[in-house]
């Protein structure tokens, strides 16, 4: 526990080095003052990257020495936003697809993790963040350019992850009454109770709706491995009997995003036996399969492998024309 002495300068080193204005500020690219025996987890350099179906080919938007996270293409097309040292950042990208982050402003309180997204109506920003004295995440939203500000969820904790079409609906993970698994929950933008949709006693994570708003698609491990499944909108009914998997190729299938015309899934693949998503320095791989009408291809097609996980595709980053989506990836530091 951090004495009231350091509390204080930690405080005091944090806003100053923290901007609060929306301007064109870059994060260093590493610490002033480096840890003694560093989390090579957090010693990395991060490219955020666009994938280009038409040719196969990537372009680095971003990179720098630091952390970079779950990028997410804005509905206009014209920016990414990417999370990095607990803040939330606009990237406008340029001709050349290149970025220089901008902060949002949503105030230092909020120390925000990897789950975020613009509304599929350009107006508002869904994201998850923890503030004091709460000891985990919440839910949150806002305008989109960051102001506005208001808490969604009241437990920890939680964490976003999709938007619905009509953009009234956020769906997020959560822990609840002590169960230590996550399940997958709904809650109304405009104000309301939130709504339990799954109940199997399995870990569920990364819900993501279906353009038409008919599916929400998860990962879940209720079948012995991380496979991709999904459930009506509105609730997989008594026992989950509404629940189907749709997709298992054998690896660990995390966080499947749809694309905007609803005819592709992407998705990324850990190693086979990988207990979880929380490493960053994993050989992992992102494959597309094809959807026709609520048909869900079975031979999913790789489109690229890399080192990285935790932070590469947690949240849809499909561009508006379902031909580029965004990730990261990782390269240790020495």
């Amino acid at each position: 526990m951090f004495g009231m002495q350091s509390l204080l300068l930690w405080f005091l080193c944090f806003a100053s080095a923290t901007p609060t204005a929306l301007t064109a500020q870059v994060p260093p690219s590493a610490p002033a003052t480096p840890a003694a025996h560093p989390n090579p987890e957090e010693r990395v350099r991060s490219r955020i990257l666009i994938f280009d179906l038409r040719d196969g080919s990537t372009k680095v938007v971003y990179s720098a020495d630091t952390v970079w996270e779950a990028p997410n293409w804005s509905p206009n097309g014209k920016y990414l936003i990417a999370n990095s040292g607990g803040a939330i950042y606009r990237l406008p990208l340029q001709p050349d697809n290149t970025a220089t982050p901008v902060r949002i402003p949503l105030g230092d309180q909020y120390r925000c993790n990897n789950d975020k997204a613009i509304s599929p109506d350009g107006k508002l920003l869904g994201f998850s963040a923890t503030v004091a004295p709460a000891k985990g995440s919440n839910v949150y939203l806002a305008n989109a350019d960051g102001s506005n500000v208001r808490q969604l969820t009241t437990e920890t904790p939680s964490y976003f992850h999709g938007w619905s079409p009509d953009s009234k609906t956020m769906a997020f993970v959560a822990q609840r009454n002590g169960s230590g698994q996550f399940d997958i929950y709904s809650i109304p933008t405009g104000g309301g109770p939130e709504q339990q949709l799954v109940a199997d006693k399995h870990h569920d994570d990364g819900p993501d709706y279906s353009p038409d708003g008919k599916w929400i698609y998860i990962n879940s491990d209720r079948s012995g491995e991380e496979s991709i499944w999904r459930l009506p909108a509105s609730g997989a009914g008594p026992n989950d009997s509404r629940a189907e998997k749709v997709l298992s190729d054998g690896a660990e299938d995390w966080f499947p995003h749809l694309s905007p015309d609803g005819k592709q899934l992407v998705y990324i693949a850990y190693p086979a036996g990988t207990p979880t998503h929380n490493s960053r320095l994993l050989h992992v791989e992102v494959r597309l399969t094809s959807i026709t009408g609520d048909t869900v291809g079975k031979t999913p097609k790789l489109l690229t492998s890399f080192t990285g996980g935790q932070g590469s595709l947690n949240v849809s980053s499909w561009a508006p024309d379902s031909q580029r989506f965004a990730y990261v990836s990782y390269e240790p530091l020495p």
